[in-house]
């Protein structure tokens, strides 16, 4: 494929023209010069001021010149989708999660290398501002422990959304696995499961809160509890401790870093924005990136979790 610049800009279309679509992908692909937003399609949405479709196929007919296609939709129906695009011979940007479960997601890696697109598997909040600071100074320590506390409150932050109780849609591991996804980028270890409580609405197929053990080879102590149903301030941190007693808090998902309480790092978010120019960086030079590390620790959640039953859940 050949390089995308200002002068000829990567031609994207949008499948899926939900919340996440709307909040981030659009803004993101048009303040960026090097890209150029196409069209969109959503069987039952709409966006002002873009060309928009019933479906991909419309879409495609109306704009074969479409270099990319950003996939949109609930993961339970990615894959189906994802193959149409890589069929199509389309560049595939995945918004998180990559897939309903791990399987799909490595077909859709397979489908991608073998027809030669690129693929991205897309974690947005390992382009918060203080990740990266965070992974430096863990690189240059011992580390003791390692908490994530990741609470929010599901009816403000995804209303009308009931795919995300349905099956495969990962409940609180929907927001939960940003924090894996920093949890991922940020330790040079693969992270294992070793237990999992999984509160699940007696109503629901997936969990509205989690309280999780994980560990490193090495023995470095994970614990991580979220809960869907946080009132009052809602909380995106994770906490670190060196053998030393220096204490690391990343507050926010990831814009905001304090250090033995010192605020050093206060930024904007600006995840999409970063994710869309390491897109096509990724594009230009015919590679992919599909790290399903933080989707494999929710399915080891998932198989080896405690189920527990919680009260019903009505929005």
């Amino acid at each position: 494929m050949g390089q995308f610049s200002a002068s000829k800009p990567l031609k994207i279309g949008l499948i899926g023209l939900g919340k996440i679509a709307v909040d981030q992908h659009i803004p993101s692909i048009r303040s960026n010069p090097s890209l150029r937003l196409v069209a969109g399609c959503s069987p039952s949405s709409r966006v002002d001021g873009l060309a928009c479709y019933n479906s991909m196929e419309e879409m495609l007919a109306a704009h074969p010149d479409i270099d990319a296609l950003s996939i949109c939709t609930p993961p339970q129906i990615r894959h189906s989708i994802a193959k149409k695009v890589i069929a199509a011979g389309k560049h595939t940007f995945l918004e998180k999660p990559p897939a309903a479960t791990l399987g799909e997601a490595e077909a859709i890696a397979a489908l991608a290398k073998a027809k030669g697109v690129s693929l991205l598997a897309s974690w947005h909040s390992r382009f918060a501002p203080a990740v990266e600071a965070v992974r430096l100074w863990i690189a240059e320590r011992n580390i003791s422990s390692l908490k994530i506390v990741w609470k929010e409150n599901v009816r403000q932050w995804h209303p009308g959304q009931k795919w995300i109780f349905e099956a495969g849609g990962m409940g609180v591991f929907d927001p939960g696995i940003n924090s894996l996804s920093i949890l991922t980028a940020i330790l040079a270890e693969a992270v294992i499961v070793k237990k999992a409580d999984l509160h699940i609405p007696v109503n629901c197929d997936a969990p509205i809160q989690v309280e999780m053990d994980m560990t490193t080879e090495s023995g470095l102590p994970i614990r991580a509890e979220y809960d869907f149903l946080q009132t009052g301030i809602q909380t995106w941190s994770i906490y670190i401790e060196s053998a030393k007693g220096e204490k690391l808090a990343l507050h926010l998902g990831g814009t905001e870093l304090e250090i033995n309480g010192h605020v050093k790092i206060k930024e904007k978010e600006a995840e999409y924005s970063g994710l869309y120019a390491h897109f096509l960086s990724l594009v230009n030079a015919g590679a992919s990136d599909a790290d399903f590390a933080p989707l494999r620790i929710v399915a080891d959640a998932m198989l080896l979790g405690k189920r527990i039953a919680a009260p019903e859940y009505i929005e």
